[in-house]
Formats: structure tokens, sequence, C-alpha cells
């Protein structure tokens, strides 16, 4: 089998001022190593249009067309046990963590920034996260508190946003979701300074050694860095794919204590 991929490679120490070189790196089964040989940039985007999948055919959202044919959510009245019920959905059809999402914030500067957390809880008044309050993210939401979150169902072409201000789980609460995980993870939360710059694998493995020997034989509390968060929505969009991008939009706003809907344009 001979493997493929597409690299830029940037100008060499004789070559400052030139443009950067488009290569493709190939090593077959008696190669060693990777052979490069380089192309055009106008070649180049070629080879990237060929990984990237085409546009459905007909035949492709046919298939899909009953799965989100289902016009009854539009007569929802309130979004959080259609969510729930999606999630359910998903549980049943995605490889796994169908409680993955994404969680957007900014940082001081107005920059956008996103990662994949793990919904663990969701009920009337949000959606809950845990991690450690100093890293990255929890910084952000300390300067910025508000967030956006998207749940996105490959399974099922489907997809649910969420926007709203975010505020601090209980401690109580924190705790007591932080003794549910695996002892291994909750050492973890000691041992991991997150988002700080790491000099190497064996530095971690070694204060998770550290903190293994010094929680030996006791139970392992939950760091007082460590802590949950609840996005409290005062947006849901739930998104479903439907043939030829005419897709469905159904959007909750909050009102007080109730909800408006409003069903949006493709």
């Amino acid at each position: 089998m001979v493997k493929t991929r597409l690299t830029v490679f940037p100008p060499g120490d004789a070559e400052q001022g030139a443009p950067r070189r488009f290569g493709l790196l190939t090593q077959g089964p008696s190669q060693p190593g990777m052979a490069r040989v380089y192309i055009r940039p106008q070649e180049a985007l070629f080879l990237t249009m060929s990984v990237i999948p085409p546009s459905p055919s007909a035949d492709d959202y046919a298939a899909q067309l009953a799965a989100n044919a289902d016009d009854t959510i539009f007569d929802r009245d309130e979004p959080i046990g259609l969510f729930i019920e999606w999630l359910e959905e998903a549980r049943r059809s995605e490889p796994n963590d169908p409680n993955a999402m994404a969680l957007a914030t900014v940082d001081a500067e107005g920059m956008p920034d996103v990662r994949m957390v793990l919904l663990k809880d969701v009920d009337a008044r949000g959606f809950t996260f845990f991690s450690n309050q100093e890293s990255a993210k929890g910084e952000q939401l300390w300067a910025h508190p508000a967030a956006a979150l998207l749940f996105h169902w490959k399974s099922l072409r489907r997809q649910v946003r969420v926007r709203g201000a975010v505020e601090r789980v209980s401690a109580e609460e924190a705790s007591a979701y932080f003794a549910s995980r695996a002892r291994e993870s909750r050492i973890g939360a000691w041992a991991s300074d997150q988002s700080r710059p790491l000099d190497s694998r064996e530095a971690l493995e070694a204060r998770v050694a550290e903190q293994t020997a010094r929680f030996e034989g006791e139970d392992v509390p939950r760091p007082d860095r460590w802590t949950g968060w609840r996005v409290l929505p005062e947006q849901i969009e739930f998104w479903r794919d439907r043939p030829f991008r005419l897709h469905d939009r159904l959007r909750f706003d909050r009102v007080s204590d109730t909800w408006s809907t409003s069903r949006l344009w493709p």
C-alpha cells in the first residue's frame, strides 16, 4: 500500500523570500522513508478537493428523508424535553460520546475560543459541565460568564445550538459529581495544571505517580480548582437535515419563565 499526504513545505534557509511549496509525501511498502514530490500550488487545490466529500445526491437525501420528516417538533412549546428526546436518540445511534458538545467562549481580547467538553446534566435550569477553573476555558468564563454550545449528531444529521449566561454550580453539586468519577480521573484532576505548558509526557506521568502515592489508601477529594458550570439558556435552536439544504430550523427564545418559538429559513 502506498501512503500519500499533502504537505506545505516552507522555504529553506537558502530560499528565504521564496513562495511556499506544496508537496506530496509518499511512502510505499519498500520505502523506509517518505519521498517528497513537489507540485504546483494550483495542483494542490485539486488534491485538496479530492478529500472533500461530494455534495449528496438525490438518492443520498432520500435515504435520510424519513428520519427527519416528523413535523410535530414544531408543535413543542418548550425545548428541554425535545432536547432530551434527541439526546436519547443520539445515545442509541452515535458511535461514542453522544453528550459531547462544542463549548465556545471568548478571551480577554475578545478572541473566540472553542473546545469539546461533555455534558453531565441537563434540566430546566440549563446544561452542566465540569472542569478545572484555572484552565483557559475556566479563566475565560470567569472574565466573560457567557457561552455557546453546539451538539452535532452525525448519525442523526441533527444539531442543537445553545446560547446563554453561565453560572458556577454549588460546591456540593461539584463534589457529588467529582465523587462519581473513576479514582484515576480524580487523581488526574489533582495532577494536571490544565492548559499550562507541559515539558513532556514523562513529566505528566511523574505528577500522576506523585499524586497516586499521596492519596494511597485514602479517598480522593475534589480540588478547590475543580468545579462545574451551568449554561442558562436564553436561546436554543434545533436543526435537522432535509433534502437539498432546505433544512428545518426551530428556535426557542426565553421570555421570562416561558419560551417563544420561531421557525427559521434554512
